[in-house]
């Protein structure tokens, strides 16, 4: 098969790359947290973005514009809906952080009635000096108290709670992160598609061109005016053309199965797309004005410095180690010997712990922080310089595709009358039919550059849009539709 007519490799790269920011951003904070954009084609389970949680089959056919696509996206790409149940996990280690500066509060009431043997409690002596009975009771105790704890002042714990609440801003910015990759995984897949049905009907319309070849050159044989060898290589050149045909059918349900995994639907859904990437130009931007955009809008650049922001607050939460903390307790209730005779009972208590030496932990806690410290740092350089990258190569294709558009489109009237003049030559028997069949594959070499172009201007268009953080205002922005 044609490389050409074949750009998903494009599109797996162009994910895998837009993708790294958000897992860099996530594995400071969520270990746990797999929203990194791998490969696309579904089905290997390695990314969960090229899957999604399929809806029901709804009867007829679907018409279904790249908007449509986009919603349906982002209520059922499973990559989605994953980021949002980390974000969860994120305010959960938040409030089991927090908790260690808020009360407790507790009850045990407890009612006893025992009977000891002296003997089993070292008293087996004092019972035979006496001679008293070996056992004493029974007897009974009754207790009901509400406890409650508060830590008063613990600046390891702040700082950590301080860091978990950064975390949950990197996980809510790796959401939004996530919510733009879902749009730019299903732009790629979309435009695909409709490439693939625009080589469709390029390739019927090739075909039957060069069943009318076949068929004058055929009846030019019958007439004795042009030899066989004109009729066969013709005949090559139409079945060629419907072997290509063939192909791009099944490229093409193949890619709509593809669709539909991105953005929820049933396999076996049957839909129509509806817009046909049709070339719409852009203003100008200059790579200052889309620099500044990106850094003040790309979520997984505001969530890697939140994740830097948190590292500083852990690494303060582990130098707090070495501080004392002061702490709260007390209990009140009733207590006897039997709930009828018990009285009021109480018990407070303020403590101060000083960690004396504590085996060289803390020191370990802080090797370890400072570590993350500057891993996170780190990331956030790289990240910035990747955005920057990313902005430069989205604008530097998006110029050269639009240029690329213009000429293919030159490049279609010019084989079409290429095509037109060989014909009538063959008609008029000055030629034969080799310079018909090279005019026919230099048409549809000129219309699949055409449908190229343009599957790539547009896509030049989706990563211009990831690469601003513009999410879904950028769609509509890019791609005004009908």
């Amino acid at each position: 098969m044609d490389l050409s007519r074949a750009p998903l490799g494009f599109l797996c790269a162009g994910v895998l790359i837009f993708g790294a920011g958000i897992s860099a951003a996530q594995t400071a904070s969520t270990p746990t947290s797999n929203t990194s954009a791998q490969n696309l084609p579904a089905g290997t389970g390695a990314n969960p973005f090229a899957g999604s949680v399929p809806t029901q089959v709804v009867p007829g056919i679907l018409p279904l514009s790249l908007q449509d696509a986009i919603d349906r996206g982002l209520k059922h790409n499973l990559g989605l809906l994953l980021s949002r149940a980390d974000t969860r996990a994120a305010r959960g280690r938040r409030w089991e952080e927090l908790s260690a500066l808020l009360p407790h509060v507790s009850a045990a009431p407890y009612v006893a009635e025992s009977k000891v043997n002296l003997a089993e409690v070292g008293l087996g002596n004092v019972t035979n000096v006496f001679h008293i009975s070996p056992s004493v009771g029974p007897f009974s105790y009754f207790d009901a108290r509400a406890a409650v704890t508060q830590t008063l002042f613990d600046w390891k714990s702040i700082n950590a709670a301080r860091a978990a609440s950064e975390s949950v801003k990197s996980a809510d910015y790796s959401f939004l992160d996530a919510h733009d990759l879902v749009v730019l995984a299903v732009g790629f897949v979309y435009f695909q598609a409709v490439a693939d049905e625009a080589r469709i009907a390029t390739d019927e319309a090739q075909v039957q061109a060069a069943q009318a070849v076949f068929d004058q050159a055929t009846d030019q044989v019958n007439a004795g005016t042009a030899a066989d060898i004109d009729a066969l290589r013709s005949k090559v050149e139409l079945q060629t053309r419907q072997q290509q045909l063939i192909q791009a059918k099944n490229d093409f349900a193949i890619q709509k199965i593809t669709v539909a995994r991105v953005i929820g639907l049933a396999t076996s859904q049957e839909f129509d797309l509806t817009d046909k990437s049709l070339y719409q130009e852009l203003e100008t931007i200059t790579i200052d004005a889309a620099l500044s955009r990106a850094y003040a809008s790309r979520s997984d650049y505001r969530a890697a410095m939140s994740d830097a922001r948190a590292a500083e607050l852990s690494r303060k939460a582990a130098v707090a180690g070495y501080l004392p903390s002061l702490s709260f307790g007390a209990n009140y209730g009733t207590g006897g010997a039997h709930p009828s005779d018990a009285t009021r009972v109480y018990d407070v208590r303020g403590t101060l712990s000083i960690p004396i030496f504590t085996g060289n932990s803390v020191h370990g806690d802080i090797q370890a922080a400072d570590a993350r410290l500057e891993q996170s740092r780190e990331r956030v350089e790289n990240l910035r310089a990747q955005i920057e990258a990313d902005v430069r190569t989205a604008v530097l294709n998006l110029q050269s595709s639009a240029e690329q558009v213009k000429v293919a489109r030159s490049n279609i009237d010019l084989a079409d009358q290429t095509l037109a003049q060989s014909r009538d030559r063959f008609t008029a028997g000055i030629t034969d039919t080799v310079e018909v069949v090279q005019s026919q594959e230099a048409v549809a070499s000129a219309h699949e550059q055409y449908i190229s172009s343009l599957y790539n201007y547009n896509f030049a268009k989706i990563s211009l849009i990831r690469a601003l953080g513009a999410g879904e205002a950028g769609v509509k922005q890019f791609f005004p539709g009908k």
